[in-house]
């Protein structure tokens, strides 16, 4: 859960190789135009409250509380000695930086990967977070400089705080989706034969695989749209990752509005 400024930021917490992992998900999403104001939604499993609360503690501190979304449930797994303690002490300020990310505490194994703006803000965040960690765990830090492109500007300026709507249920594009894909279809034009990849959301309700599989079939079926307006196929990639990455809380009707989404990426 746009230009790489509008993009995700995804931290995997596993306390241990049992279980499930804790994602601390920050989603920069395009409809919104300002990352500052995007949703963190911390999910998966810790094992124990005071763990959830550490860890919550922390992210609140870094993003501000009322970015927050807690989603985490407490037990199955196992964690070693301080996990908690050196879990919030990886979890730098220099982390929001990143897009694109993904930033993983597997027991006492750290890695993160994803984008940033430049070679110094790659070095920044790589010392930051090598810096905080315990002498006990491991890193394996993989940063990729990206420059944000003005074709990524004008796509999501296109979609501004709309949503591609689809009948419920179904990859049946709406009228309103159909509208909203005419003045997307507009604006890729633009962009020349730049490569643009479609990604399909849905909200946490039902069951993941089905979600997975709506989420993609609603990507092709934008991207058939598209081609139909003179976008042309081999210029577009879909993919379809379900509920996976919400930007909002599941647990309300404009939450799960918000999560049921399409974005457009223009690839480096």
């Amino acid at each position: 859960m746009a230009n790489w400024s509008h993009r995700h930021f995804i931290a995997l917490l596993t306390a241990w190789v049992v279980g499930y992992p804790t994602i601390i998900h920050a989603d920069n999403p395009p409809a919104a135009n300002n990352p500052a104001a995007a949703p963190i939604v911390v999910s998966g499993a810790v094992p124990d409250e005071s763990t959830k609360n550490a860890i919550l503690t922390k992210v609140r501190g870094i993003y501000g509380a009322d970015r927050v979304v807690d989603q985490l449930t407490v037990g199955g797994v196992a964690a070693p000695a301080n996990w908690a303690l050196h879990v919030q002490q990886a979890i730098v300020p220099n982390l929001k930086t990143v897009k694109k990310g993904l930033f993983s505490v597997t027991g006492n194994n750290v890695a993160l990967r994803g984008e940033v703006t430049s070679d110094d803000e790659k070095q920044q965040v790589s010392s930051a977070v090598q810096s905080a960690l315990h002498a006990t765990y491991n890193s394996k830090l993989d940063l990729k400089v990206v420059q944000p492109t003005a074709a990524q500007g004008l796509l999501d300026n296109v979609l501004a705080n709309r949503i591609v709507e689809f009948e419920s249920g179904s990859s049946k594009l709406t009228p309103a989706g159909t509208q909203l894909l005419d003045e997307m279809a507009a604006a890729m034009a633009k962009v020349g034969n730049k490569k643009v990849e479609i990604i399909g959301h849905t909200d946490g309700k039902g069951n993941r695989d089905s979600n997975l599989k709506l989420s993609l079939a609603r990507a092709e079926a934008v991207k058939s749209y598209l081609v139909q307006k003179g976008i042309p196929g081999d210029n577009m990639t879909t993919e379809g990752l379900g509920p996976d990455r919400p930007i909002a809380p599941n647990n309300t009707d404009d939450g799960r509005r918000r999560n049921r989404r399409i974005e457009f990426h223009v690839l480096p």
